[in-house]
């Protein structure tokens, strides 16, 4: 019934591997037609046509596995420590170059477990893959999002707006209350997708929690539970994520610092 009702919103056939080729062509085309990247060079296009491929690669790997791995507790465990693993060093990579990337881990822990742990204590998260691997991936997903936005938001202020970081300095600020006083309002906007996901769900779209649990048989009602629990959660999550983000770049934690010039006092 389930595979019935997920091939009646879209088959898997040929078309729909046509489809997705040409749609991410288009994006890619696109990209590398607007120069769509920070040095005005195809580096976007040829992100775009890799990330369309990992994610094809990906889930395909996944779909196979994660029938076995929702009946083994270890494995399941395992799984989701290599979800957060891949999501800390891509948010770091994606924020910095240097070797403090490896603090974005702490905006992706820090929430994510907390939340997830009393979500199963509570008995609202059942501790088995079928429930546990969807909802944590969610979690950890919207904080990486968060943290990378937050993240590159918060180095980029500081980098252009130097000057005023010392004469914050000349003043007698700290260097962490300089540096706040440059980045949390424009680090806070990393907040402003989710926050628009949430206050335009159910009439601008209709979030995959809330189609997946349709599609699995579930009343109207309990899907608009379910995806209001993902959303107020993915809500928690994405906001702690951001305010340990500026932490760390307000405390140098995490920065753009070059090894040679911290070597030279630069």
């Amino acid at each position: 019934m389930r595979d019935l009702a997920a091939q009646a919103l879209l088959p898997v056939d040929a078309t729909l591997g046509v489809a997705l080729l040409v749609l991410l062509l288009a994006a890619a085309t696109t990209a590398a037609v607007f120069r769509l990247s920070p040095d005005r060079s195809y580096g976007r296009a040829r992100e775009i046509l890799l990330a369309g491929v990992r994610a094809a690669v990906q889930l395909g790997v996944v779909s196979l596995a994660i029938g076995w791995v929702i009946h083994h507790a270890v494995a399941l465990f395992a799984f989701l420590l290599l979800m957060f693993a891949v999501a800390a060093r891509t948010a770091g990579r994606r924020i910095t170059a240097n070797g403090s990337w490896w603090w974005a881990a702490l905006p992706i822990a820090g929430p994510v477990v907390p939340v997830v742990t009393c979500l199963a204590l509570a008995g609202l998260l059942p501790v088995r893959g079928i429930a546990m691997i969807p909802v944590t991936g969610i979690l950890i997903g919207g904080a990486l999002t968060a943290t990378v936005l937050g993240g590159r938001r918060a180095l980029d202020e500081l980098h252009s707006r130097n000057g005023e970081f010392e004469a914050g300095l000349a003043i007698g600020l700290l260097e962490r209350d300089a540096r706040l006083e440059l980045i949390r309002p424009t680090a806070s906007d990393a907040l402003l997708p989710g926050l628009d996901q949430t206050r335009t769900v159910g009439l601008v779209t209709l979030p995959g929690a809330f189609v997946g649990m349709l599609l699995g048989g579930a009343s109207p009602v309990l899907a608009g539970a379910v995806q209001l629990f993902v959303l107020i959660a993915l809500t928690a999550v994405q906001t702690i994520a951001v305010a340990t983000t500026i932490e760390l770049v307000a405390c140098g934690r995490l920065n753009r610092t070059h090894a040679a010039a911290r070597r030279t006092g630069a």
